[in-house]
């Protein structure tokens, strides 16, 4: 099959000149991100309003009245999704342990599950939760993964797709009218700002943010079949609309610190870190369960110039850890280093071969983002330390 170069601009909508955050280390590559008159993020924007303008008395108090109006005398009260990781393990704990809820936390399997994953996993659960895994058949994972390489450029989207619908479905199942995320990625990391001052989301948000526009569905054409794909599917809007349900943030309710996070899920939840740095970054905390996750953050940087640690650094800087510069001289020394600890499991995953591996890879680059020097290697044409 023959791989064509894709129009990322286009597909993405993204602007032709290269500009950075005069406060932080993302650039306007990122997909729906804005930039004001002064040339700072719409996220810095924002992360400076949490600290100067919002009232976190007033919104604990509505998330205490939340609670009080899905709190119920038997059965469960909340869908929170949770990995295992420091962030749903935080948001469950506060829920259960200091607001009186009684969560239902709910997994979608990884591509691969890491060992340090597995073992977050289990002592989340642990430390006092029910939980269900969502586990589709492997077989459909895999494909939808090597589908998702090769024509979107993210092997992640199978796992997108479980990780917004199964709790949903559980949701449903359950009748359980309110779902509890943690962060609202689109306004802390920058995105689409419709959403910043508002507790919740719609549901028809996902597909537009988290799907790249294709729903399971899509992936019909491809030989798979309706069977093969209803795991991934989300429940029928009727029983969405039927159980009432909800989609919140509780970012918008408590601030939001992803550092505090992890000190948090250390000492409630037996939450452990790399013992190494994760690939692509300095960070030893996040992103921890899939074997796979490089290769996520990997086809950013090759797309839009804004690797893992890139992403890292602007909310490092955000949230006062780190100083621009730091961050600058952490985007040079790690952003773009290739996932190679799990690269021959991930080709096998994928039924690639590495010719055909970087045919993809480099029918992502985008004209406006990289040019080969004279030894044929490629280049960033705009990085941000020069």
């Amino acid at each position: 099959m023959k791989i064509n170069k894709k129009n990322v601009v286009k597909l993405y909508n993204l602007p032709e000149e290269v500009l950075f955050c005069k406060k932080c280390t993302i650039s306007n590559q990122r997909p729906r991100i804005s930039f004001d008159k002064d040339g700072v993020c719409s996220a810095c924007n924002f992360s400076d309003l949490k600290k100067s303008k919002f009232d976190w008395k007033k919104r604990e108090t509505e998330l205490k009245k939340l609670c009080n109006k899905f709190r119920k005398k038997k059965g469960f009260d909340v869908i929170v999704p949770c990995s295992g990781g420091k962030d749903g393990s935080y948001v469950a704990h506060q829920l259960k342990y200091i607001y009186n809820m009684n969560p239902l936390c709910v997994t979608w399997s990884p591509l691969e599950g890491t060992e340090i994953g597995k073992k977050n996993l289990k002592s989340f659960i642990d430390s006092g939760f029910d939980h269900i895994m969502g586990t589709p058949d492997p077989k459909i994972t895999k494909k939808l993964t090597e589908l998702s390489f090769k024509f979107l450029g993210d092997p992640f989207q199978p796992f997108i797709y479980g990780q917004y619908n199964f709790p949903l479905t559980v949701a449903t199942q359950y009748n359980v009218s309110l779902i509890m995320y943690g962060e609202n990625g689109e306004v802390e990391y920058g995105g689409d700002m419709k959403n910043a001052y508002k507790p919740s989301r719609s549901v028809d948000d996902q597909l537009k943010h988290y799907f790249s526009g294709v729903s399971p569905s899509d992936w019909l054409k491809h030989g798979l079949s309706e069977n093969d794909l209803s795991k991934f599917q989300p429940p029928n809007q009727n029983l969405i609309k039927k159980n009432k349900t909800e989609v919140h943030f509780y970012s918008y309710y408590k601030f939001w610190d992803p550092q505090e996070n992890f000190y948090y899920a250390r000492e409630h939840c037996n939450f452990l870190p790399n013992p190494e740095r994760s690939e692509g970054t300095f960070s030893k905390y996040a992103s921890l369960d899939d074997e796979y996750d490089g290769f996520h953050y990997y086809l950013s940087y090759i797309k839009f110039g804004i690797g893992r640690c890139t992403s890292d650094t602007a909310h490092e800087i955000r949230d006062k850890k780190i100083d621009r510069d730091e961050g600058i001289a952490l985007v040079k020394k790690y952003d773009g280093e290739f996932p190679k600890k799990n690269y021959k499991k991930f080709l096998d995953y994928c039924s690639l071969d590495e010719k055909k591996f970087n045919e993809i890879i480099d029918s992502w680059r985008s004209d406006h983002i990289w040019y080969k020097d004279n030894h044929g290697e490629w280049k960033l044409k705009n990085p941000i330390w020069k």
